[in-house]
C-alpha cells in the first residue's frame, strides 16, 4: 500500500467514523428520545472547554493529516512502511466497530458533553461492566490506527491532542460529575471497572 493510497483510505475511513460516531448516533438518540444528546456548550476557560478544544483539534487533524499527505507531506520515517499502514487500516476498522458497540450499549444515557444539572442513568452492564469509558477507548483506537495509516506529524499530533482531551474530560469533568450525581453507586462501580481498559484506572473513592 503506497502512502497516497493510505491517505485516501484514511479520509474515507475517517468520514465513516465521523458519520457513525456523531451523525448516525445523534439521529438515533433523537428518534428514540426526542433529544439529540448533544451537550456541547462550555464556558470559556472551564475544564470542559479545554477538553472540547482538544477534541476539536483531534477531529481536525483526522481530516487534515491525510489531506496533507495527499498534498505532499511525507510520513515520518519510522511509520513509512506497508506493515504500519496495513496495521493502521485494521485498527481503524476495529475502532469504528468498537465505537458502534459502545454507543449502542449506552442507550438513552448517551451524551456528547456534560450538563451538570442533568442526571442520566448509570450504565454498568455489557461492555460497561469492565470499562467505564469504552466510547473514548474506541476513539483512541481509531486515532492510533490513523497515526499508523497516515504516518505524518499531523496524524501523530492528532493522537496526542485526543489523549490530552480524554484525560481532561474524563478525570476532571465526567468523573467528578458522576460522583456527585450517583454517589456511592458510582463509587462501587468505579472500584471494579477500569477507566479506559479493564482493571486499569479503577477508583478508590470514600
Amino acid at each position: 500500500m503506497t502512502a497516497g493510497v493510505a491517505d485516501a483510505a484514511a479520509l474515507v475511513l475517517y468520514a465513516v467514523f465521523a458519520a457513525v460516531a456523531f451523525g448516525w448516533r445523534t439521529w438515533v438518540q433523537w428518534r428514540r428520545t426526542g433529544d439529540t444528546g448533544l451537550r456541547l456548550h462550555a464556558r470559556p476557560g472551564t475544564r470542559q472547554w479545554w477538553a472540547k478544544l482538544g477534541f476539536v483539534a483531534a477531529l481536525a487533524a483526522g481530516v487534515a493529516a491525510p489531506m496533507a499527505g495527499l498534498a505532499g507531506l511525507d510520513p515520518l520515517s519510522v511509520l513509512d512502511h506497508d506493515a504500519a499502514r496495513l496495521a493502521g487500516t485494521a485498527i481503524v476498522v476495529g475502532g469504528i466497530a468498537a465505537t458502534v458497540v459502545a454507543q449502542w450499549h449506552l442507550g438513552a444515557s448517551w451524551r456528547i458533553g456534560v450538563d451538570p444539572t442533568e442526571r442520566t442513568g448509570l450504565v454498568t452492564d455489557g461492555i460497561y461492566a469492565s470499562i467505564r469509558n469504552p466510547i473514548f477507548t474506541a476513539m483512541g483506537i481509531v486515532a492510533i490506527g490513523m497515526a499508523l495509516l497516515v504516518g505524518n506529524a499531523l496524524a501523530v499530533g492528532g493522537l496526542l491532542a485526543l489523549v490530552a482531551a480524554l484525560q481532561v474530560q474524563v478525570r476532571l469533568v465526567e468523573e467528578p460529575y458522576l460522583q456527585r450525581a450517583h454517589g456511592p453507586t458510582y463509587a462501587a462501580y468505579a472500584a471494579v471497572a477500569g477507566r479506559f481498559l479493564p482493571g486499569v484506572g479503577r477508583l478508590r473513592l470514600p
